[in-house]
């Protein structure tokens, strides 16, 4: 193991190239080592002796009948002095304040315990199943074995198995599974209005036992036996129990529903809530989780805390990674290999060598298609192609990504079983390296675009085409991204301005697709799905399909609000198609009908996850051919299948 000493962090600050100042002191935060919790009881309780209704209860009480209520924990003298041997820390995941614990809603900006995707982050919240990215297979975590499907392939069924268990020691059952889906549905949640035209229902055969039942189409087969089968490795199981409590509280109402911050929320994961503030959110262990049984883990993750700073930008998170203050980053982090070739700091990424992680998702910037001048493709295309792509590649995510010349684009990842998905030579003449400034031009020339009152500037229709390009403050890749997009319409004649919101109002903007986008969105980056079990066609439903728009919480796609019926109708046959030739064409038409209307570009490749560690303190994170079987995927010990790495890690001096 390589050592270093803690003077080295001063000259690694310039030498990563960033604008940074160190971290901040961590605000002291007293904490009482004993809490002491009032709660009205609403009922009589067997305790050791009787508790009268509506008594207060100040004491300590071991009931013997369930009741649900905040767990009360020990706490360190100061959140500032969690024990370093005992506590793995983050960055990158979590940006501004948490606002809440509910599963049901997708506005809890809570990044580190509350995401349900291809991956999904299962600390608190689990699923029956998780998704490995490397090998393509879905593992068994609150499931008792593989799930198997009927011979229609109309059915999915799979067990519980018999150890899980609510944090509040109730058994976790199939009845679970099947309310947190008819709530989904009810309440018209993010979830079940994403599902609910695939997925018929969730039924409780008995108290292990569950049945999806997909939706069918005229000739009685599955509609989209794709979103069927992801469904059980990418959303929560939520306690029956505590929804109907959550119920009560909303009135039935959808909204209220929705907004409750759930401070009550029963979970059956390894972790909860232990402090946030808008500087930090720490979780810690449950040692009753029902995960240490032998039938999963064996044992209980190795952290007692999981601890994440709200650092301000990326820079500053880079500069806590270098001094040894992260343990694990899911950020950009500029330059990162110079922290082990220049200055021989324990830090390392899963690939040793550029770039650096596994190439799966593809950060794209989208158009607004309803501001001044983005209908017109000549314009869309003018941008996009005048990007200098190299320089994004090179500068704003050194090194970490393709090359366009490398992987041309499509709607594809680097990977190889999705470039070979679709016919390379039949989309060659649309695609672009960029840097095409000469061809921009005569483009928007070719369309009449011109600048006609000798102001430099291009006007459509007598109307000066300028825009905003913006993305979250403080994501630094995305940033110079964005610069180097801005810089591109002033070679061509495109006033195009640069804005950074933080991403506590960005979200919130972005993700409402109900309306037309407000001012200072004109184009504006956001991700794509990586690595899935519905892959590539997850990704191109994401980035394409019209089914987003109308939607008032759009954590999907199609931010943009593009709309084909063409490319909808692809995207709705696929999953129902089983022949590799003719998914293939189809494929290859979607990639054809991008590249034609370009209702947004892509501006990178971007792994699955940024995956950078520092091994002072912790060791044994995930790194290609590490000799993990399954293979522990590098998802930041916190996503599908790469929690196991919260089992594996161990301390560098026990």
């Amino acid at each position: 193991m390589k050592r270093w000493m803690p003077v080295l962090a001063l000259l690694v600050v310039s030498a990563l190239v960033l604008t940074a100042c160190p971290a901040p002191t961590p605000q002291i935060i007293e904490v009482p080592k004993e809490v002491v919790v009032e709660k009205k009881v609403i009922e009589t309780v067997e305790v050791v002796k009787e508790v009268p209704v509506e008594k207060i209860v100040k004491e300590t009480v071991e009931v013997v009948k369930v009741v649900k209520e905040t767990v009360v924990v020990e706490k360190p003298a100061t959140v500032a002095a969690l024990p370093r041997n005992e506590t793995l820390y983050f960055n990158g995941q979590q940006w501004g304040p948490v606002v809440g614990w509910n599963p049901y809603s997708s506005g809890n900006n809570n990044a580190m315990a509350v995401a349900q995707n291809d991956s999904s982050r299962v600390i608190m919240f689990e699923t029956p199943y998780l998704y490995n990215m490397l090998d393509g297979q879905q593992y068994p975590l609150l499931a008792d074995g593989p799930y198997t499907w009927n011979d229609a392939r109309t059915e999915i069924t799979f067990k519980i198995k018999a150890a899980a268990k609510w944090s509040d020691g109730t058994p976790l059952t199939a009845e679970d599974v099947a309310y947190t889906w008819a709530t989904h549905v009810k309440y018209n949640t993010p979830t079940g209005a994403g599902n609910k035209d695939y997925i018929d229902t969730i039924e409780a055969v008995d108290a292990q036992t569950v049945v999806v039942k997909a939706k069918l189409d005229a000739d009685g087969k599955a509609l989209n036996p794709l979103l069927v089968a992801a469904y059980v490795s990418q959303y929560y199981v939520i306690q029956k129990a505590w929804t109907e409590t959550l119920e009560e509280r909303a009135g039935g109402d959808a909204t209220a529903l929705m907004a409750d911050t759930a401070e009550d929320v029963v979970y059956s994961g390894p972790y909860h809530k232990f402090f946030t503030d808008d500087t930090k959110v720490i979780y810690i262990r449950d040692d009753n989780y029902w995960g240490q049984d032998a039938s999963m883990w064996g044992k209980l993750p190795a952290p007692k805390y999981l601890a994440h700073t709200i650092f301000k930008d990326n820079a500053a998170g880079s500069v806590a990674l270098a001094q040894g203050e992260v343990d694990v980053s899911q950020q950009f982090n500029s330059n990162i290999q110079i922290l082990w070739l220049n200055y021989g700091l324990p830090v390392s990424t899963y690939l040793p060598e550029a770039p650096y992680g596994i190439g799966a998702s593809l950060p794209t910037a989208f158009y607004n298609l309803k501001s001044y001048g983005l209908d017109q493709l000549a314009v869309r295309k003018a941008i996009a192609i005048a990007v200098d792509y190299p320089t994004i590649i090179a500068n704003a995510m050194t090194n970490q990504s393709a090359t366009f010349d490398q992987v041309p684009r499509s709607l594809m990842n680097p990977t190889p079983g999705e470039q070979a998905m679709y016919d390379h030579d039949a989309v060659k003449d649309l695609q672009w390296a960029g840097n095409d400034i000469e061809g921009a031009k005569k483009l928007l020339d070719d369309a009449g675009i011109t600048d006609t009152d000798g102001d430099g500037w291009r006007e459509y229709n007598g109307q000066k085409l300028s825009y905003i390009a913006t993305c979250p403050n403080g994501w630094s890749d995305w940033q110079a991204a964005i610069e180097v997009v801005a810089a591109a319409g002033a070679e061509i004649g495109i006033e195009i301005s640069s804005n950074y919101p933080e991403w506590s109002v960005y979200q919130t903007i972005v993700t409402k697709s109900d309306a037309p986008l407000p001012e200072g969105y004109d184009i504006f980056m956001m991700w794509s799905a990586g690595a899935g079990p519905t892959m590539p066609w997850g990704r191109i439903r994401n980035l394409l399909s019209s089914e987003w728009v109308g939607m008032a919480s759009n954590w999907s796609g199609n931010w943009g609000q593009y709309s084909s019926p063409d490319v909808d109708a692809l995207i709705q046959a696929i999953p129902g198609e089983t022949d590799p030739a003719k998914l293939k064409g189809m494929y290859t038409e979607l990639v054809k009908m991008y590249l034609t209307d370009i209702p947004s570009f892509t501006l990178m490749y971007r792994p699955q996850s940024f995956h950078a560690v520092n091994e002072t303190v912790w060791t044994n994170f995930p790194h290609q051919d590490d000799g993990t079987d399954p293979p522990v995927p590098p998802m930041d010990c916190t996503d599908g299948w790469g929690v196991a790495c919260l089992y594996n890690v161990t301390l560098v001096n026990p």
